[in-house]
């Protein structure tokens, strides 16, 4: 059964918390369309980054294979090779790229489709939502102390047991 991560938007301008309806689940697992027409998958995801990546990967790896003259077959491997990891970790990609866009991940549903972890999802959201207490007031900031005026003869610095020892 799919494993879903929930990631929640940083707030907009004036909101405190961000809107529940712009939440996103990202589905674990392998991802066909990120397989077959992995360019296409990144770009439609508007993953940028990763797409840059992508292309500069497969370029230089398909450079060096021209160079050293390697066969049709190996080309071909080599680039079903890297669609295939482009693949099983697409959800990675998806979530990196998230949290670098300052997305906060919430948690994870298992579910069978996405519609069924958006509702355990929000079903256990709201119930945690409505028991937990408002948080209480934070701890009291004090400022550490401050020595006025020189240090006594009698000060003790350091690990020795009392001023004027010797070690």
């Amino acid at each position: 059964m799919p494993t879903y991560t929930i990631h929640s938007p940083p707030p907009r301008a004036g909101e405190t918390h961000s809107d529940p309806e712009r939440f996103v689940f990202v589905r674990d697992g392998f991802h066909f369309w990120a397989f077959v027409l992995a360019p296409l998958w990144l770009l439609f995801r508007r993953l940028w980054l990763a797409l840059v990546i992508y292309l500069i990967v497969t370029g230089v790896i398909g450079t060096c294979l021209y160079e050293l003259g390697a066969a049709w077959l190996t080309k071909t491997l080599v680039s079903l090779v890297i669609d295939l990891l482009i693949g099983f970790e697409a959800a990675t990609i998806r979530r990196w790229t998230l949290e670098r866009r300052g997305w906060r991940a919430l948690g994870f549903v298992v579910a069978e489709d996405e519609e069924v972890a958006e509702q355990r999802f929000y079903d256990a959201w709201s119930k945690q939502a409505v028991e937990t207490p408002p948080p209480a007031a934070p701890p009291p900031h004090y400022a550490t102390p401050v020595r006025r005026g020189p240090p006594s003869p009698g000060d003790v610095i350091g690990l020795f047991p009392e001023p004027g020892a010797t070690p």
